[in-house]
């Protein structure tokens, strides 16, 4: 019994962790007549028929391992199931050995079948047994060995896969051409807008030959195509008639909110005696362009 104890543990290390014991509960240590020992040696001697089974008590057998169940139920009961097992099989071949043989045996086993069984049987218990200990002796997380408190983030790594036909490369080829094509200083053209001095001075020019109510869409060159300068043509148009208005040359009306404005000049005030430049000292003088642009609309109708 202390070979078999003392080859088993020679395969461990010395500092592992030796399995966990349970008050003695591993082995089950038969007393019967003709027979002490741990039942996995009575099984194997009963397997090499080197004990004659005849002789061993069925009724010790059981109460023994009712003992042994009872101690080990709440501690390890996995333990127990595998020497009922073992009890099993010994009952089961002593009953082959006390009744008397079938007149026809056909159906039933062969003992040496029986044997082999046992002895498959036997073999992997003592297989699970060993694989157990070597488990429950190797270092374990927490007690023999520690993990790292931070745990490595993964490195990510970014490979750019570029995918383009000819005609995307001659695409982007002649977007670069076209910008590098683009050269020279960047230009601003002016703005032709039209002043409030310019629509004073025209104003002044022609409404004193109009004694009657006008619109002030008259007075508003119309020809332009320019929609810029047509707006900025009506906005200083309007502002100069509020103009010669406040100085009293010009009288203005407008029958509704957003109605039509209408404006003429004044009974009795010479919008003429006024030097047209007066109202304009620091720009030049009217040229023949302004002219050009305010062409009375009653020549074109």
């Amino acid at each position: 019994m202390s070979d078999t104890g003392s080859t088993e543990n020679s395969g461990f290390q010395e500092d592992a962790a030796p399995p966990r014991p349970v008050d003695g509960l591993d082995d089950l240590v038969l007393a019967l007549d003709g027979f002490e020992g741990p039942i996995d040696l009575l099984l194997t001697l009963a397997r090499d028929q080197k004990v004659d089974l005849a002789k061993i008590s069925i009724l010790a057998l059981a109460e023994q391992y009712l003992a042994f169940v009872n101690r080990a139920r709440e501690l390890r009961l996995e333990l127990a199931a595998d020497y009922l097992v073992m009890a099993a099989w010994l009952a089961f071949l002593k009953s082959k050995l006390l009744l008397p043989p079938p007149a026809d045996d056909s159906d039933e086993e062969n003992p040496a079948e029986m044997a082999a069984r046992l002895a498959f049987q036997l073999q992997r218990l003592e297989a699970m047994q060993k694989v157990s200990k070597e488990l429950f002796g190797r270092p374990r997380l927490g007690q023999e060995f520690f993990a790292r408190g931070m745990p490595e983030r993964l490195r990510v790594a970014n490979r750019a896969i570029y995918e383009a036909n000819l005609l995307d490369l001659m695409r982007v080829y002649g977007e670069i051409r076209r910008k590098q094509d683009v050269g020279g200083q960047l230009r601003i053209m002016p703005t032709r807008l039209v002043s409030m001095e310019q629509a004073a001075r025209r104003l002044r020019a022609i409404l004193g030959d109009i004694p009657d109510w006008q619109t002030l869409e008259r007075f508003v060159p119309y020809d332009s195509e320019d929609p810029l300068l047509r707006r900025s043509a009506m906005a200083s148009t309007f502002a100069a008639s509020l103009e010669l208005s406040k100085e009293g040359l010009v009288e203005i009306r407008q029958n509704g909110v957003f109605g039509t404005i209408y404006m003429r000049a004044k009974p009795g005030a010479d919008l003429r005696q006024h030097d047209p430049n007066a109202l304009a000292a620091d720009e030049d003088p009217l040229d023949p362009d302004d002219l050009d642009l305010y062409e009375d609309k009653s020549d074109e109708e």
